[in-house]
């Protein structure tokens, strides 16, 4: 069986950090971090591109839009910070996928097991809406982490730019193939041989607060994954590039 080497995400991490392809972006990211707001105002802001986080070796991979701007920008790690991240980890700890209900910080202990989280967009957007030709130039980030995770059967897409983002990459990468492109509708579930995708709607605010998405609606998403991991073949069916 061929592993993900950790080694090779650490640097693509390395390599994704110190990105400043996309002006606009630079420009956002550093212009949040020197401003703050107020409740953050002591604290020193991340302010770069923010990397993909969990265990090297997951069979789920979860495929965001981008960081927020006083959530992951600040923080350093994937929907650490702020409301989205509340309701992520907080399902993903109860389906069994992270030790601990809460990410905080980076050291704050949180690890994860079997799931990798990563985003269509790695720097944190002005008004949380990436440009296109953004999301394209920073598409190739994740089609080196579908390389280097080898053992992903599950992908969940958060919000329709995820799930497009993600089923767009995994076609590029020649790992599964349709003609039509599936809908994006919340708990949808979509089998490419060895892939299965599952839509959710994103647990932003805006979903959340007006209860659009429901903390028992997005524990679904994650039942569902937890029943395609549970019917994948134990066997080592890992792909090679």
């Amino acid at each position: 069986m061929r592993k993900p080497s950790v080694k090779a995400i650490h640097v693509l991490h390395q390599e994704i950090i110190g990105c400043r392809r996309c002006s606009r972006l630079v420009r956002w990211r550093e212009k949040v971090g020197r401003e703050k707001v107020r409740r953050f105002a002591d604290e020193e802001y991340w302010a770069k591109p923010v990397p993909g986080f969990g265990d090297p070796r997951a069979r789920l991979l979860l495929v965001g839009l981008a960081p927020a701007a006083h959530g992951a920008n600040r923080t350093g790690r994937m929907f650490t910070g702020d409301e989205s991240g509340r309701w992520l980890y907080r399902a993903l700890h109860k389906a069994g996928f992270a030790n601990q209900a809460e990410s905080i910080k980076r050291d704050d202990g949180l690890t994860l097991t079997d799931c990798y989280i990563t985003a269509s967009l790695r720097c944190a957007p002005p008004l949380n809406k990436p440009m296109q030709k953004e999301l394209d130039t920073c598409r190739p980030f994740l089609l080196d982490e579908l390389h280097l995770l080898r053992t992903v059967r599950v992908i969940v897409g958060l919000g329709k730019i995820g799930f497009e983002t993600a089923l767009r990459t995994y076609k590029d990468a020649s790992l599964i193939s349709y003609k039509k492109k599936p809908l994006f509708a919340h708990a949808a579930v979509h089998s490419f041989g060895l892939f299965v995708f599952i839509a959710s709607y994103h647990p932003s605010q805006q979903n959340t607060f007006t209860g659009k998405l429901t903390e028992s609606m997005f524990d679904r998403v994650f039942q569902l994954a937890k029943r395609e991991l549970e019917k994948s073949d134990e066997s080592d069916h890992s792909y090679s590039t």
